[in-house]
């Protein structure tokens, strides 16, 4: 390799992350107030989830996890708004200006899967690369419930500011996690475990028709930021010191301030935490490998 091409390499790479900083940063500064800028940057988040997805496991299979994703939230969600299972009684009221599937926004769908996505590789990296080592039935069963608790924190941060505050979608029965019913995280645990499960049959299927290496080092860390930024942006309106009152949908008043403040707190303990263990994870398997490497050189040394 010759030292032009190292050059040009190393600068694709910061070119990359000045990319995927000002993507963050934009998403942690703008994204927790569901505004037109706050959709746009939405469809960058999934089109960055899928661009990881094609990238870390393959075309074909990174289009068939969007796929599926797709296939089972719209189909519960749409049973929800009707029926009130899995989530509980609720409609949506973001996006009225944009197409519907049924009874739900188009972009919940792709968000569930940009959200789904991340922490489906934020899971597999708590594993210890669950997802390099499906012919193990452990990580069948495993992985897929340990990303649905994953991907049910990130709902546990959001839903109460969205849903009370916002108004993005509204409870009919309020609950008592600021407007928000228990029986929604139940039912974000029940979907997401659902898609889950099924990526990882196919993906167990996919590797033993034709192995495919998983998400290196560099990728895992870029999956474990934008799961961390979905977060993060609700610290934003806290810092702000918003205040005033909000009415959830069976006419509970809410203090904005607790509710904020509370996100931050369920932020801190549950989606932080789980990315500070990712991070720390990738951190000690790249030094384990290090360390590995350095005595098989030293072994060949003559």
């Amino acid at each position: 390799m010759t030292s032009d091409s190292v050059d040009l390499d190393r600068v694709w790479q910061v070119g990359l992350w000045l990319a995927i900083g000002c993507i963050l940063f934009a998403g942690i500064a703008f994204g927790w107030n569901p505004t037109p800028v706050a959709q746009l940057l939405a469809a960058v988040f999934i089109a960055c989830a899928l661009l990881h997805a094609v990238a870390s496991y393959g075309r074909r299979t990174g289009l068939t996890f969007f796929i599926v994703c797709l296939a089972i939230t719209f189909t519960l969600e749409n049973i929800g708004v009707a029926t009130g299972f899995p989530f509980g009684h609720y409609h949506f009221e973001v996006a009225a200006g944009l197409p519907y599937l049924g009874r739900v926004p188009i972009v919940v769908g792709p968000l569930w899967f940009g959200g789904g996505y991340f922490s489906f590789v934020v899971a597999a990296t708590l594993l210890d690369g669950a997802d390099r080592h499906l012919d193990r039935g452990v990580n069948i069963i495993a992985l897929p419930l340990v990303a649905a608790f994953v991907m049910t924190q990130w709902d546990l941060v959001i839903d109460a500011p969205n849903a009370t505050i916002a108004k993005a979608w509204v409870w009919h029965d309020g609950g008592a996690m600021f407007g928000v019913p228990l029986s929604n995280y139940l039912g974000w645990l029940l979907t997401s475990w659902l898609f889950f499960q099924a990526f990882v049959l196919i993906l167990r299927h996919r590797r033993s028709a034709a192995p495919r290496a998983a998400p290196n080092g560099q990728l895992r860390l870029i999956a474990i930021l934008f799961y961390v930024s979905a977060g993060l942006t609700h610290v934003v309106p806290f810092a702000m010191g918003q205040s005033g009152e909000a009415v959830d949908g069976a006419g509970r008043v809410w203090r904005v301030a607790d509710i904020r403040e509370a996100t931050v707190v369920i932020f801190v303990l549950t989606m932080l935490f789980t990315a500070s263990l990712a991070a720390l994870r990738l951190f000690v398997t790249g030094t384990n490998r290090t360390a590995a490497g350095a005595m098989t050189d030293r072994r060949h040394d003559p």
